[in-house]
């Protein structure tokens, strides 16, 4: 196997993380751009912490999320990054954000669970809109009369809100507004892998009238 030094991984590091479609984990980068490099577990922990530092104080910085690393712009920039979308941010309702918050913090658990604390009865547009948009899944089912589905947060809803585990989530009675100004803060000023994708889709294209169809199914 190739020896590679701190510089040059740093370099492919820096660029493989750029040019992702997505979150990029260690376990994909070992069983591709490493594979047939000679990089100990120590060096690629230092060079990927020396990554995170070199951009901390940037517009751009290196994120570790439940699916791996990724660029995206600093949150503190969201207002003014705003202004290169044309698409207003979708609004969730607070039965939404309930029923999020209440399989966030006790998963798993079946929506007759949800209703039961809720008191009220958990619309199936909204368990629809949380699957289709993958922030939450069936991971098996109860076994009680009837099987009812068990339902848990994803990596993806990790990822979206640019935590790495379901540790890092605020206190249960935080939740809702945390989660109302992160969804707001990640729509804005989010910069997935390439400052390059930021420009807007025009108003008529496929793209926008996607984004369009995508949102208003969530309200």
């Amino acid at each position: 196997m190739s020896k590679i030094n701190d510089t040059q991984l740093k370099q492919l590091l820096e660029a493989a993380i750029f040019v992702a479609e997505g979150p990029l984990s260690v376990e994909k980068m070992r069983s591709t751009i490493l594979l047939e490099l000679d990089v100990s577990t120590r060096q690629l922990n230092k060079v990927l912490k020396e990554l995170e530092l070199d951009y901390a104080p940037r517009g751009i910085q290196l994120t570790k999320v439940a699916s791996g690393y990724r660029f995206q712009s600093n949150s503190g920039l969201g207002q003014l990054l705003s202004r290169l979308w044309q698409e207003t941010v979708p609004k969730y309702s607070r039965a939404m954000l309930e029923t999020l918050s209440l399989i966030a913090y006790k998963q798993p658990i079946t929506r007759g669970e949800i209703e039961d604390i809720r008191g009220v009865v958990v619309s199936s547009h909204i368990i629809k809109s949380l699957v289709e948009r993958e922030w939450i899944k069936v991971i098996g089912h109860k076994e009680v009369p009837g099987r009812p589905a068990l339902y848990a947060t994803t990596a993806t809803f990790l990822d979206y809100f640019s935590i790495s585990s379901l540790s890092e989530l605020p206190s249960a009675g935080m939740f809702d507004d945390t989660m109302a100004k992160a969804q707001e803060a990640s729509e804005q000023a989010q910069v997935s892998q390439s400052a390059l994708e930021l420009e807007p889709s025009p108003p008529n294209s496929p793209a926008s009238k996607e984004q369009g169809d995508k949102n208003s199914t969530l309200h």
